[in-house]
Order: C-alpha cells, then sequence, then structure tokens
C-alpha cells in the first residue's frame, strides 16, 4: 500500500523491518564492491561505477517533463521497473561466476552486477522501490 504526503508526493508502506534488512543486505554489497573494486582494479573501476547509476538512470527520462512530486515521468516506468528488479543483476553475478578461465576474466563483469544490486539494495532500504504506470511508487 502506499500513502499520499499532503504535497501529493507517495510514500512507500514497506515496513520498516523489510527496509532495514534490504540496508544490512546494501551495506554489506557496498563492502563487496569495494573490496573487490580494490583488489582487481582496471576495469573494475568503470563497472562498478556503471553498476551504481544504471537502475537510477531512467529518471533522467523524465527531466524537463511536468509530473507531480515524487512520482516518477510515466515514460521512464517501464526501462526504471526492469532495471530495478534485482534478479537482473543478481544473474549477472552468477552467469560471469561461471565464464571465464580466472577470476580477472569475470572481475568487472560480476562487480557490476554487484553494484547494480547495491544501488537496489540500498534504494529499497530508503522506501523506493518499482513504480506504477502513472509513476508512483507500489
Amino acid at each position: 500500500m502506499v500513502t499520499t504526503e499532503p504535497d501529493g508526493a507517495t510514500k512507500s508502506s514497506t515496513s520498516t523491518v523489510v527496509r532495514v534488512v534490504w540496508g544490512v543486505v546494501g551495506i554489506l554489497l557496498l563492502a563487496w564492491d569495494v573490496f573487490e573494486a580494490v583488489k582487481h582494479a582496471g576495469w573494475v573501476y568503470p563497472a562498478a561505477a556503471l553498476g551504481l547509476v544504471l537502475p537510477e538512470l531512467p529518471r533522467l527520462a523524465g527531466l524537463g517533463r511536468g509530473h507531480a512530486p515524487g512520482r516518477l515521468a510515466p515514460r521512464a516506468v517501464p526501462l526504471y521497473n526492469l532495471l530495478n528488479r534485482p534478479l537482473i543483476p543478481f544473474a549477472v553475478m552468477v552467469v560471469f561466476s561461471f565464464l571465464g578461465d580466472s577470476p580477472d576474466d569475470i572481475a568487472a563483469p560480476f562487480t557490476f552486477g554487484m553494484s547494480w544490486l547495491t544501488t537496489i539494495a540500498l534504494t529499497r532500504a530508503l522506501g523506493q522501490g518499482l513504480r506504477t504506470p502513472d509513476g508512483r511508487l507500489r
């Protein structure tokens, strides 16, 4: 259930326990991201940076468009919802865990997926999540 704030913005009704769990997962993933980036360096840095911003990029589709505070532009919702599903970056991590001949071969794509999952976890901890077709929080 989503509640509406006085200014028309939406507020998530996700329980505090669920948000805390997402926060703990996000912090652990962030620590693992930093560890992997420092350990492997090279292409891992840009891959990690891209993974951190990728789930939020669809928000750019709504810039300059009139929409209610706290809502996402309706044209950005399908891509936003796709990029904010935890199963996709988790699948990237699993698939790349089995590819390559050495850990250095898979470090960048694995860390990309992990950074992507980190962003999803931290935004869920902040009460954000998937959106309805009109841009409200689900």
